[in-house]
């Protein structure tokens, strides 16, 4: 081979080297949302994945908004392919019972069952496990906390309620929730009912218009130094 040629080969070789990866390669990690600093608000679904999630996340990705999904283990075993792209959409995954049933008439035997074939499920369909907790009906005494505590997870309510399972109207869905919005807020919601999929785009688009930056609850909590076991929003009368 020419002495010519090997050097064009190695010139070839470092241009190769040099040159941009594709932009598909590997997409530049966005900084997180500091909701000390900005205006933030979680949405948060409960009893999911439901039929509708495909939709709504859909919706969540058009307008760069992330929320979190306090999952049912038994939709998470007949729907995984949603709570793979939950997570793979950088949305927040919370354990919600397998079942549903009331923490607070169960037995601590039932309880771990519930929530370990929850944190099982989750981590087959998604490689990620569940690190917060809402019990279900926002429920718990100091067995659930004692439980969650084990568990390594905070408890996690709501500020304020869509009332969306109740309501089931579009436009009822999106006034109530603009009502209750405010700063570091917890909306509970839910992706089973259709009309609060069919509302979210206006929903989202008028949320980020007043200011609000669709952030995950870990997003609003992160001042709170939650340990395992507490519970938040602190409902009226908990003692611990």
């Amino acid at each position: 081979m020419s002495r010519q040629i090997t050097s064009l080969l190695a010139i070839a070789a470092v241009c190769v080297t040099l040159a941009p990866a594709p932009a598909f390669a590997q997409a530049p990690k966005k900084e997180p949302v500091d909701c000390e600093q900005v205006k933030c608000i979680a949405l948060t679904f409960d009893d999911g994945p439901g039929q509708y999630a495909g939709t709504l996340l859909d919706t969540l990705k058009k307008y760069d908004a992330k929320a979190t999904f306090f999952l049912e283990g038994q939709y998470v075993k007949s729907r995984p392919a949603y709570v793979k792209r939950m997570a793979a959409e950088g949305h927040e995954l919370g354990n919600h019972s397998y079942s549903h049933p009331d923490f607070t008439k169960s037995e601590a035997g039932t309880i771990k069952s519930e929530i370990q074939k929850t944190q099982d499920a989750v981590k087959k369909a998604a490689g990620v496990e569940p690190k917060l907790l809402r019990p279900p009906y926002g429920l718990a005494d100091l067995q659930v906390s004692d439980i969650a505590a084990e568990y390594g997870m905070p408890m996690i309510l709501w500020t304020a309620g869509s009332q969306d399972w109740s309501s089931k109207n579009v436009e009822a869905i999106k006034k109530k929730t603009l009502e209750v919005a405010q700063r570091d807020g917890i909306i509970l919601m839910h992706d089973w009912v259709k009309q609060t999929v069919d509302a979210m785009p206006a929903l989202i688009k008028t949320l980020q218009n007043k200011g609000y930056h669709l952030v995950t609850v870990s997003d609003v909590v992160k001042r709170q130094n939650l340990e395992p076991g507490d519970i938040f929003p602190v409902p009226e009368g908990w003692e611990k």
